[in-house]
């Protein structure tokens, strides 16, 4: 899960990189703009972030007990 998450945050970097740098947005190029697809990508970029938040608090990558 940790993988998948940060998979996610670096699609959701890069594409705000995209935005900030270009004004190009990715993700609604590739699946339309606020389409239910590119909604759900983004809420999907979104729970991987709040999921990042917790990877800051643990030590050498476990959970503490």
């Amino acid at each position: 899960m940790d993988t998948l998450a940060l998979i996610l945050m670096v699609i959701g970097a890069l594409n705000w990189g995209l935005i900030g740098l270009l004004r190009f947005d990715l993700v609604a190029a590739l699946f339309g703009d606020m389409t239910v697809l590119s909604r759900i990508v983004y809420a999907l970029v979104g729970l991987a972030g709040i999921w990042g938040i917790a990877l800051l608090f643990r030590r050498d990558g476990k959970k503490h007990e």
